[in-house]
């Protein structure tokens, strides 16, 4: 039996789930216990990466080896299908665009979605984002397009123009975008629900809303979502924010207290974390292998 290629399982969770729920997963531990919790498709956000395995600010700083360091270690033990933020493309060139399709197919993704934004980007919520030309963003879909080795892998455009160009030049960009052969459009910083059910509406792919903390966008809940006919709802960093949040506390009570009894529990514990990975599993192997060799 052929196994379905990354992008034909993402399009099958798109089937299946309405709106996909899109959780983000910084490592691969993460992503063992998203698919723990049942989600059918996780995320690699780039400002993750960024944050997460740099310590830096999502300011196109990262390179593409950076994200396909953490994209490689997620889908060398998950299989649940990955969207994988792309930035710009990681180069201002159609060859540089190629290039990174490639290699994020290679190393297991499943979909991708490339943005508008100037080389010099920003976080898609914060002020002074700059935009290029609707010409230029369709030779960055036509490079990434023409660059699919998977034939499957979903392609979505993000456009950053709702803040800047405002809601109906956005939907005229994102029609461009669609027909250049954008698989889906990622309607970035978008301020409420008429907003998203103009997309849905004039638009005829399926619709991303990033529903991320602390941004421009309310957090809607999947029954809202879905009553504008949104496809694909993410949630970029939530987990990573909590996580983050619980070290904080972690290391200002231990360093303060001399001891971890009063944050104990909060913790994983040892065995919710051997569950997780599967420690048994490998120990098993082990045991396994051993009474092999005492045998012979």
């Amino acid at each position: 039996m052929t196994m379905q290629s990354a992008g034909k399982r993402f399009r099958a969770a798109l089937t299946a789930e309405s709106p996909l729920q899109i959780i983000g997963a910084i490592n691969a531990n993460h992503a063992l216990l998203a698919q723990q919790a049942g989600f059918r498709a996780i995320y690699l956000s780039g400002g993750g990466v960024a944050a997460g395995s740099l310590g830096m600010p999502d300011l196109a700083i990262n390179t593409l080896d950076d994200v396909l360091i953490d994209l490689r270690r997620i889908t060398d033990v998950c299989d649940l299908p990955l969207l994988v933020d792309m930035d710009t493309g990681f180069g201002p060139s159609a060859f540089n665009i190629e290039r990174s399709v490639k290699a994020l197919i290679k190393a297991g993704a499943a979909a991708a979605h490339l943005e508008d934004q100037a080389g010099a980007k920003r976080c898609g919520h914060r002020p002074g984002k700059a935009i290029v030309s609707t010409a230029e963003m369709l030779d960055r879909i036509k490079a990434a397009v023409d660059a699919k080795t998977d034939g499957e892998f979903f392609l979505i455009a993000r456009t950053d123009a709702i803040a800047s160009e405002g809601v109906d030049a956005a939907l005229e960009r994102c029609q461009r975008y669609i027909e250049a052969g954008a698989d889906g459009i990622f309607a970035e910083a978008a301020y409420d629900l008429a907003t998203y059910q103009r997309f849905t509406a004039e638009l005829s792919v399926p619709i991303l809303a990033n529903i991320t903390e602390f941004g421009a966008t309310p957090l809607f809940t999947r029954e809202e979502l879905a009553s504008v006919g949104i496809a694909m709802q993410l949630y970029p960093l939530s987990a990573f924010r909590a996580a983050n949040k619980a070290a904080e506390t972690v290391y200002q009570s231990i360093r303060q207290n001399g001891h971890q009894k009063d944050v104990i529990e909060q913790m994983q514990t040892r065995a919710e974390l051997y569950q997780c990975i599967g420690y048994h599993r490998f120990e098993d192997k082990l045991d396994a292998l051993f009474s092999a060799k005492k045998e012979d």
